[in-house]
């Protein structure tokens, strides 16, 4: 629990009052990746139920988004933009790697975070238009789920790095019980709360797979730019992530 209470400390800007710090096995709170994008989930579900009272749609789905940007401090949409900034400058491995850490806006940047939001807008105001509004509740677990393709089995190109205390640290057994604990959030939330039908469980369970194949393409595509995953990228990911689950709910689900 006080690993729990750390990485949500870490991750988002939930004001806990405690200090649990961050210790040498600080690494193996991966586990609890999927449980923070539930509290998040949880949170954003709140303000969007709270808000289709009072504004329409579209309103909400700005609401939702600007919601979970505060939750998380922006991190993982400053790592989106870097990340862009930096993998798509046509430059060398080490000119790329300083652009990320270069504080600056560019264009790469700009552009990525303006139709990430626009997007994720976009399908959310579908989304809550189909009284779909409980999808946004599991956006982002299995976009930290997936993430955790970025941790396993890999390497940081950097000496020193917010990312580097997670970064190729995920082993099986972790993979298996975060996706284990997240199918069982999945199926108890849709199941027993949100849904009455089998087959929407198992469509929402199989947005873990398309997810995590992204993830894994999208690995690879890193690696041959920068030959690792940096703390920008995992951010990058998490960004995506929750794009391509609200894409492939409004294809699957929706349509």
């Amino acid at each position: 629990m006080k690993r729990f209470i750390g990485l949500l400390q870490f991750m988002t800007r939930i004001p806990i009052n405690a200090d649990f710090g961050i210790d040498e096995e600080f690494h193996k709170s991966i586990v609890y990746f999927p449980l923070v994008g539930f509290v998040i989930g949880l949170i954003s579900f709140i303000v969007g139920s709270l808000g289709v009272k009072i504004f329409d749609p579209f309103l909400t789905s700005i609401l939702i988004v600007a919601c979970e940007v505060v939750l998380t401090g922006g991190l993982h949409i400053d790592g989106l933009g870097d990340t862009f900034d930096a993998i798509y400058s046509n430059r060398d491995k080490e000119r790329m790697l300083e652009i990320m850490k270069d504080s600056r806006l560019g264009t790469n940047s700009l552009l990525a975070i303006l139709f990430l939001v626009l997007i994720k807008i976009g399908l959310l105001n579908s989304i809550i238009s189909s009284n779909l509004l409980w999808i946004v509740i599991f956006m982002p677990v299995i976009a930290r789920l997936g993430v955790i393709v970025m941790l396993y089995k890999t390497v940081t190109p950097r000496k020193v790095g917010m990312g580097n205390m997670f970064i190729g640290k995920a082993t099986l057994s972790m993979f298996i019980i975060t996706i284990i604990y997240s199918a069982v959030i999945i199926i108890v939330m849709g199941k027993f709360i949100f849904l009455s039908s089998n087959i929407l469980v198992i469509k929402l369970l199989s947005s873990i797979l398309a997810v995590m194949l992204f993830d894994y393409l999208f690995k690879n595509h890193i690696y041959k730019k920068i030959d690792g995953v940096t703390g920008d990228i995992l951010g990058c990911t998490i960004e995506i992530g929750e794009l391509i689950f609200l894409l492939y709910s409004y294809i699957i689900i929706m349509i």
